[in-house]
C-alpha cells in the first residue's frame, strides 16, 4: 500500500528586485534626511557665518578679486591651455608615428609628466635660473605659470588627441591618398580636423582642469599684481584672520567652472 503524497507548503514570498530597490532607496533617503536634520540642529550657524561668510570681509575682496585675481587666473589658464593644445597635438602625432625615436620621446614625456605631481613641476620651474645660469622664462611670472600649466597639460592633452586621431576611420586617410594627397597633407587636412572635432568635449574638461590647477601658481611665489584666486583668497584670509575670502575665491571658481562643465556635458551628448 503506497503512502499518501505530501503537498509542499508554499514558502515565504520573495521580494521582487524592484521592491528591494525601493527599500534600499528609502533607507538611503532616510539616512540622508537624518544627517541633514542633525547638521541643521547641532551646527553653530552664527559661528560659521562669522568665520566663513562675513559680509564686511567679503566686501574687502572687491574689486581686486575680479580685476587682479580672476584676470590673472584666466590669463594663466588660457596661456597654459594654448601651450598644452599645440604641444599636445605634436606629442600625439609623435606618439603614433612610425618613426621609433619619435614614439619613444613622446612616451617618455607623457609618462613622466603624467606620473609626476603638478606641484613638483611648478617647484622645479622656480629652480631653473639656478640650474641654468642666465636663463629666464619669457614674460616673467606669467611665462613661468603658463609654462608650468602647459608642461603638465600637454601630457594629458596628447593622450586625448591620440584617442581622437585613432578614432578617425582609416578609410578617410586611404580616400585622401587615393586623391593624390601626400601622407602629411592627408593628416593635416583630413584626419586632424576630424580628430579635433571628436576631442572637443574632453578638451573642454581639460580646460576646466587647468583652470583649477592654476591655483598651483602660488608656489611660484607670486605676489601683488600677479596673484591668482587661491593666493588672493589665502592672503586676504591671513590678513583678516577669517576664512571668508577663501570662500569667496571658491565661489568665483564655481562661477567659471560650472558653466564650462555644463558646456562639456552638452558637447558630449551631441
Amino acid at each position: 500500500m503506497s503512502s499518501p503524497k505530501t503537498v509542499d507548503e508554499p514558502g515565504p514570498a520573495r521580494l521582487s528586485p524592484r521592491k528591494k530597490q525601493r527599500i534600499v532607496r528609502a533607507v538611503q533617503y532616510t539616512v540622508l534626511a537624518g544627517l541633514v536634520v542633525f547638521v541643521i540642529l547641532y551646527a553653530d550657524w552664527s559661528s560659521l557665518a562669522q568665520n566663513f561668510a562675513k559680509p564686511d570681509v567679503a566686501g574687502k575682496a572687491v574689486p581686486d578679486l575680479f580685476t587682479i585675481a580672476l584676470k590673472n587666473t584666466i590669463i594663466y589658464t588660457i596661456g597654459g591651455f594654448i601651450l598644452s593644445f599645440v604641444f599636445g597635438l605634436i606629442l600625439a602625432l609623435m606618439r603614433i608615428s612610425k618613426v621609433a625615436p619619435y614614439r619613444w620621446l613622446a612616451i617618455f614625456y607623457i609618462e613622466v609628466f603624467r606620473g609626476v605631481p603638478a606641484l613638483l613641476v611648478f617647484l622645479l620651474i622656480t629652480f631653473l635660473p639656478l640650474a641654468l645660469p642666465g636663463f629666464e622664462v619669457p614674460f616673467g611670472t606669467y611665462g613661468q605659470a603658463i609654462l608650468g600649466l602647459g608642461l603638465v597639460g600637454s601630457a594629458y592633452q596628447a593622450e586625448i588627441f591620440r584617442a581622437g586621431l585613432q578614432a578617425v576611420p582609416k578609410g578617410q586617410t586611404e580616400a585622401a591618398r587615393s586623391l593624390g594627397m601626400s601622407a602629411s597633407r592627408a593628416q593635416f587636412t583630413v584626419v586632424i580636423p576630424q580628430a579635433i572635432r571628436i576631442v572637443i568635449p574632453p578638451t573642454t574638461n581639460m580646460f576646466v582642469a587647468l583652470l583649477k590647477d592654476s591655483s598651483l601658481v602660488l608656489f611660484l611665489g607670486v605676489s601683488g599684481e600677479y596673484v591668482e584666486l587661491t593666493k588672493f583668497g589665502n592672503d586676504l584670509a591671513s590678513q583678516y584672520a577669517n576664512a571668508t575670502p577663501i570662500m569667496v575665491a571658491g565661489l568665483t571658481y564655481l562661477i567659471v567652472t560650472i558653466p564650462l562643465s555644463y558646456l562639456a556635458r552638452r558637447l558630449e551628448k551631441r
